[in-house]
């Protein structure tokens, strides 16, 4: 049985929510990348995801929280940034991330 994609997605973005942003180390090798995906909820509350993927793009080790600002969640970042660079000597750097709609499509590929 095919899984629909919202059950495979680390982080979905429901109405009235917001993406904050989305961060990444560079690869890692025999690790993958370490990533963070971040959106504000409707009541104002951010919401984060830190996860791994792993090169053949499977999710693992997925954290969640919440923060209940910006500055809470770059205190979040900081901490992650702190363990990464003591383990791999890398940290999380903004970067894109991929959107995609319930029926499959990426979202960068629509025209509205």
């Amino acid at each position: 049985m095919k899984s629909s994609l919202s059950q495979q997605a680390v982080m979905n973005v429901e109405k009235g929510e917001e993406i904050v942003g989305g961060w990444a180390t560079p690869h890692i090798p025999q690790v993958g990348l370490y990533k963070l995906l971040a959106k504000k909820k409707a009541d104002g509350i951010i919401e984060w995801a830190h996860f791994i993927q792993r090169d053949n793009g499977l999710k693992e080790r997925v954290l969640r929280g919440t923060a209940k600002n910006r500055e809470e969640l770059d205190m979040v970042i900081e901490v992650a940034n702190k363990n990464l660079l003591k383990l791999f000597g890398v940290t999380l750097q903004a970067t894109d991330y991929d959107m995609y709609t319930l029926d499959g499509k990426k979202t960068s590929d629509i025209k509205q």
